[in-house]
Parts: structure tokens; C-alpha cells; sequence
């Protein structure tokens, strides 16, 4: 079964707040370095695509 663009929305904001959780918590603690500034662009990534495709189930749930 396919994942409808609004569960993959939710899970991708979801693990994009972990990620972001993580990197405070690691650049407070250990300062900036690869391992936190990559945690940062994980994050950004998810948040990104959770954000594109809860706003695409929107879109398509108007066209319908």
C-alpha cells in the first residue's frame, strides 16, 4: 500500500523535529562541528519535504 502524501508529511515533520532536537542538544553540548552541522542539514531536509508534501495533500484534497 502507498503512503498517502499526508502520513509521509506528518512522519517527515515528525523525524525533521527529532533531528532538530538532537542537533541543540549536540551543539550545546560539544559545540559546532561535521557531525552537528549535518545533524542540522537532516533536519532541514525532513522539515522541508513534511512541510511540501502536507501542503501537496492539501492542494490535492482542493482539486478533488
Amino acid at each position: 500500500m502507498r503512503p498517502t502524501p499526508l502520513s509521509s508529511g506528518i512522519l517527515y515533520t515528525i523525524l525533521g523535529l527529532l533531528f532538530t532536537f538532537v542537533a541543540v542538544r549536540h551543539v550545546g553540548e560539544y559545540g559546532w562541528g561535521f557531525f552537528g552541522v549535518l545533524i542540522i542539514f537532516i533536519a532541514t531536509i525532513d522539515l522541508g519535504a513534511g512541510i511540501r508534501n502536507i501542503l501537496l495533500h492539501f492542494k490535492l484534497k482542493k482539486s478533488m
